[in-house]
């Protein structure tokens, strides 16, 4: 569980369910020239809990480095409601533009239970940074 937690330098769990994130800059997909900077990060979610539950909504707070904060909602990850059996993951990889070299995300799932009841799951806070330049 080591290399998992070198890998994913981010995580939270709730009931059960573990959420865990790695983010990395993407220098050939920004121009900071024109204030875009990309994010790609990699989630992995694990189900420690003792039932299947189904990932069925999404909620994003991403705040750039002015304070701006963008909600974002959405069905499932990335087209897909995965359910996720007792010891089974779901990993995805998405990214974010920010038009600031710094920001950050957070959030959570909300999941739905055998019997149809739904919980949030938090998505752990992560910064989004780019690195130094030198001109």
């Amino acid at each position: 569980m080591t290399v998992i937690k070198e890998l994913f330098q981010h995580a939270a769990t709730t009931d059960g369910i573990t959420v865990r994130v790695a983010v990395n800059f993407l220098p050939e997909q920004s121009q900071p020239d024109a204030d875009k900077w990309f994010w790609v990060y990699h989630i992995r979610i694990e189900n420690g809990s003792h039932e299947t539950v189904q990932l069925k909504t999404r909620h994003w707070r991403i705040t750039d480095a002015r304070g701006m904060v963008a909600h974002v909602d959405g069905e499932g990850v990335v087209g897909e409601q995965p359910s996720l059996a007792p010891g089974a993951s779901h990993d995805y990889v998405s990214g974010c533009p920010l038009e600031t070299a710094f920001g950050s995300m957070e959030g959570f799932y909300t999941f739905h239970r055998e019997d149809g009841s739904p919980f949030e799951v938090r998505i752990p806070f992560f910064p989004l940074a780019a690195p130094a330049t030198a001109d």
